[in-house]
């Protein structure tokens, strides 16, 4: 399943998702020009290696920047689109940049509290959209998503309730993660904790960032 856009209206400009979505990019565009050998030196500089963490923090934050590919990063800027214009609309563009930063933060130290000793580079901005994500189940979970869905040999879009959506999508990351616990193979490239780490945090912190003032009541708001 592949969401494609939000029926849920957004009232404002989103200067920060806009935002992201560039930087992100132009970081993978810098990242595609490198040689394969300045490419690895780079990501090893900026991606979060869990046995080195101690002595470079600052890849917890850099880390959430970087992308493994153009799939990899398509796909989370899609579902930054999403999910993130709604978020940022509700708590304003400031809000949501600390939001998004600090759901980033929490995906990275569970990935590291699950995997310490792993040399592998841990890069993407899936843990910090994951928060985006588990803020607008909290947000807005009757919601409606127009997703994209592959079965068999046809292809349709269907409108799925955001909360299911979202609660099959956390289930999966949950399960995977788990089964991974005691595995000696982590070639497989998918930070799982991460995922989950961001989504949980993103539930919890957006009940910390009040809702601006806006001037219409949002469908979700009791009657």
């Amino acid at each position: 399943m592949i969401p494609l856009r939000s029926t849920e209206r957004v009232q404002a400009k989103t200067p920060v998702v806009i935002g992201l979505i560039a930087v992100n990019l132009l970081i993978f565009l810098y990242q595609v020009s490198l040689d394969q050998f300045a490419l690895t030196q780079f990501v090893d500089r900026w991606g979060l290696i869990p046995d080195t963490i101690s002595g470079n923090l600052q890849t917890l934050f850099t880390s959430m920047f970087l992308h493994g590919g153009w799939l990899h990063v398509l796909g989370n800027m899609l579902f930054l689109w999403v999910f993130g214009r709604n978020v940022e609309d509700l708590i304003g563009s400031g809000r949501f940049l600390i939001f998004y930063l600090c759901c980033g933060l929490a995906a990275a130290v569970l990935q590291v509290v699950t995997n310490p000793y792993s040399h592998l580079p841990t890069i993407g901005a899936s843990g910090a959209i994951a928060g985006v994500m588990g803020a607008y189940l909290i947000k807005f979970p009757r919601a409606r998503i127009g997703t994209l869905v592959f079965i068999v040999v046809f292809v349709t879009t269907i409108e799925i309730p955001a909360w299911v959506m979202l609660v099959w999508w956390f289930v999966i990351q949950l399960f995977s993660g788990l089964g991974s616990l005691g595995s000696t193979n982590y070639s497989g490239g998918i930070a799982w904790f991460a995922h989950v780490g961001g989504f949980v945090a993103g539930m919890l912190l957006i009940r910390a960032f009040p809702v601006k003032r806006r001037q219409w009541r949002a469908w979700y708001e009791e009657e």
